[in-house]
C-alpha cells in the first residue's frame, strides 16, 4: 500500500497544473502553468482555445474530433465558427461519451458576433458561460483571489497581471505544480502568446 501511494504522488508531480480563462474589455486571457512538457491549452480554431482537465488521453481525443468538426463547420458556413459552437461541439462529444471518457474543458476565444467569451464544459457534458473560471490542482488555493480581484471590464494589461498573479499564487501553494506560466491573449486582432519564467513571477510570501 505504501508503495502505491508513493507512485501516485510521483505521477501527480508531473501533471499538476492550474488553468484559467478571463474575459476583459475586448478579448480573453487564457493562462496555465506547466512543469512537464504536456500542453494544457489546445487551439481548436483560429481564435478559439481549450484548456484541458481530467484524463489527458481522453481530452486529446475529444479536441482532435472537435477540430475536425469545427473545420468542417467553417467550410460549410464559409466563416469562422463561433466560440459557443466550439463549446457546444465539446459538450456533445463529452456527453455522448460520458461513460467511456473522463475529460472537461474551459473553452475561450473571440468571434465577430459575441466578442470575447468563456465557457466551461464539465465532466459529463454540462455547459456554462462565465466571465472568469479556473480549474486544476492549484485552483482550490486561489478562489478567494479570483472572487476579490476579477473585474469584467479590465484592460488587456490589467487582465494579464490578474492572470499572472493568480497563477503565481497557485504555484506557490500547490506542491504538485510549478514551472513556467503561459498566457494566451485572444482579441479581434489575433492571438498573442506570453511566457513568464518562474523566476519572473511575482511573489506574495516567503518561498
Amino acid at each position: 500500500m505504501e508503495k502505491h501511494c508513493t507512485e501516485s504522488r510521483v505521477k501527480g508531480v508531473s501533471t499538476g497544473t492550474t488553468i484559467l480563462a478571463a474575459v476583459f474589455d475586448g478579448g480573453v486571457v487564457i493562462g496555465f502553468y506547466l512543469r512537464s512538457t504536456i500542453n494544457k491549452v489546445i487551439q481548436v480554431h483560429d481564435r478559439i482555445f481549450c484548456c484541458i482537465a481530467g484524463s489527458l488521453a481522453d481530452a486529446q481525443a475529444i479536441t482532435k474530433a472537435a477540430k475536425f468538426h469545427l473545420s468542417f463547420h467553417s467550410v460549410q458556413m464559409e466563416s469562422p465558427p463561433r466560440v459557443m459552437a466550439a463549446a457546444s461541439v465539446l459538450k456533445d462529444l463529452c456527453y455522448k461519451n460520458r461513460e467511456e471518457l473522463q475529460a472537461g474543458f474551459i473553452t475561450a476565444g473571440w468571434d465577430k458576433k459575441n466578442g470575447p467569451q468563456v465557457y466551461v464544459v464539465a465532466l459529463g457534458g454540462m455547459l456554462i458561460n462565465q466571465l472568469v473560471t479556473i480549474a486544476g490542482s492549484g485552483s482550490t488555493y486561489i478562489y478567494g483571489y479570483i472572487d476579490a480581484k476579477y473585474k469584467p471590464n479590465m484592460t488587456k494589461e490589467e487582465c494579464l497581471q490578474f492572470a499572472t498573479n493568480a497563477l503565481a499564487l497557485a504555484m506557490g501553494r500547490d506542491n504538485v505544480s510549478g514551472g513556467v506560466a503561459h498566457l494566451v491573449v485572444v482579441t479581434e486582432k489575433g492571438v498573442e502568446h506570453v511566457v513568464v519564467p518562474g523566476d519572473k513571477l511575482p511573489k506574495f510570501h516567503d518561498e
